[in-house]
């Protein structure tokens, strides 16, 4: 059997759960309503106590994977896929704090029809608040990571952090650089064949190291924003932001130290290093 013949048709959502409380039950219930195929939903959940997943377990399309430690959300939505046999052809990674609107996910699967090399799948993020996230951006490289890092909070505008984020002009169906762990549709012989996330990433850029991984090898990630979603807000980081905020700054030299190896390279990590850690201290005091 070939690897482009390997997997199925049927499509299966992954979430992962962190005390997730009362909005899974909504992203159940709006999911029903996202597309007219059958799903099956993988409940990942790592050490939650508030009885969201056992209650959602309940439903006939759940099945609930209970990992019994906090192992970070790209090694949970591994997991969770590893849950699912080789029909499932189509992986949906989403957040549970997430709302889906009518017809989104059929939508994602259009969109797929007309891209044969897509690997990954994004959706417009809304806010609570109406505003469109920005979750179709481009890779960052040094140049544009730093003054976006120096200069994002400050200076909103600033010409790294609008390049970055891609967020100029009306949103067209386009090609780019990574999208949003928050939500995405993937092709799994894509998703299978860079090997998932990395689980190296805790937290945080595990989404943008994929993206890069999945562009290496061939595949494409395209973001759809005829098709949307609502975002409810970081529901489980929120309980712990300093923890979250070091996460973020971690990840963010891993994601940098990998794709920069080698004696040149070595001062340069430094500063960057030292320019995380005095941007937490500043950020978490």
């Amino acid at each position: 059997m070939t690897e482009a013949s390997r997997y199925g048709d049927e499509l299966g959502v992954v979430t992962v759960t962190y005390f997730s409380g009362d909005t899974l039950e909504r992203f159940l219930d709006t999911l029903e309503k996202a597309t007219e195929r059958p799903v099956q939903v993988v409940v990942a959940d790592t050490v939650s106590t508030d009885g969201a997943p056992e209650k959602a377990a309940k439903r006939a399309n759940v099945h609930l994977l209970s990992i019994g430690e906090n192992v970070g959300y790209g090694t949970g939505c591994n997991r969770g896929v590893a849950e699912l046999d080789d029909s499932y052809g189509w992986i949906v990674i989403a957040n549970p704090d997430l709302e889906w609107e009518p017809g989104s996910l059929d939508g994602l699967l259009e969109a797929a029809k007309r891209w044969p090399r897509g690997g990954a799948f994004g959706p417009l993020i809304h806010e609570l608040d109406g505003t469109v996230y920005p979750s179709a951006r481009e890779l960052p490289s040094f140049g544009r990571g730093i003054g976006h890092a120096a200069f994002g909070k400050v200076w909103p505008g600033n010409p790294w952090t609008r390049q970055y984020r891609q967020e100029t002009g009306t949103p067209v169906e386009r090609v780019a650089g990574w999208l949003s762990g928050s939500c995405l549709l993937l092709r799994r012989e894509a998703f299978e064949s860079v090997g998932g996330f990395d689980s190296r990433y805790f937290m945080y850029f595990e989404d943008v190291d994929l993206g890069d991984r999945l562009g290496k090898a061939g595949w494409l990630n395209v973001y759809v924003p005829s098709v949307g979603v609502m975002h409810l807000g970081g529901h489980s980081t929120s309980q712990a932001s300093k923890k979250m905020l070091a996460a973020h700054h971690a990840s963010a030299y891993r994601y940098l130290a990998d794709r920069h190896q080698g004696l040149a390279w070595k001062p340069v990590l430094a500063a960057v290093k030292l320019g995380l850690a005095l941007r937490l201290k500043l950020e978490t005091r």
